[in-house]
């Protein structure tokens, strides 16, 4: 590398509070910044499928400890890809449509629909079916909006409720100047003084 080349860019993960175990969402959102092409320092050992080396206990068949072993540290990959395209959560969908339907219906019932408007049977085959369509069209299009859109105002005055072209309401409050706040409070001096006599 010469003088005049730049350094290439890295980026250091920031845990904050979270807490850093194996298999935790954190890292894999570290998977995916490195994957993205960002330059993070990490290992795989936090990784998801990450077995650390450890000493198990022989036992004989009455159970009775006669040596120990040592068990060393693995990486196992396909849990770990299983993990990046979403097979617990098809799984956990699945035992959950077959136990608890209502329960079910509550936290899945938009996947369903996602999962049936891109006729797809698990979420690894919507994963695989968006990863294509980004790869083909990488650049990102702005969604047209409502080109006709109006805003009109219901109720006027410093709490004003507007109304938009898909009758959705809200409510914005406006400050009001000093020579209308001096004329409520004059207004109302009077009205209480004329209730007094």
């Amino acid at each position: 590398m010469g003088e005049t080349d730049k350094r290439p860019f890295k980026a250091l993960l920031d845990v904050g509070i979270q807490r850093t175990t194996t298999g935790a969402r954190l890292f894999g959102a570290l998977k995916g910044a490195a994957d993205g092409g960002i330059n993070v320092p990490h290992t795989h050992k936090r990784f998801p499928g990450y077995k650390a080396s450890r000493i198990e206990a022989v036992t004989n068949k009455r159970g009775k400890t006669t040596d120990t072993e040592k068990v060393d540290a693995s990486f196992n990959a396909k849990v770990h890809r299983d993990r990046i395209m979403g097979n617990h959560v098809t799984a956990y969908m699945n035992s959950l449509k077959k136990e608890e339907p209502a329960k079910f219906k509550r936290q899945f019932s938009q996947w369903e629909k996602c999962l049936a408007a891109n006729k797809a049977k698990t979420c690894e085959d919507v994963y695989k079916k968006i990863h294509t369509a980004i790869r083909a069209k990488p650049d990102r299009v702005k969604k047209a909006g409502n080109k006709k859109a109006t805003r009109k105002i219901i109720t006027a005055g410093a709490a004003r409720v507007f109304q938009d072209s898909k009758n959705r309401k809200w409510i914005r409050h406006f400050r009001i100047t000093t020579e209308a706040r001096k004329a409520k409070v004059t207004a109302k001096f009077a009205a209480a003084m004329g209730a007094a006599q």
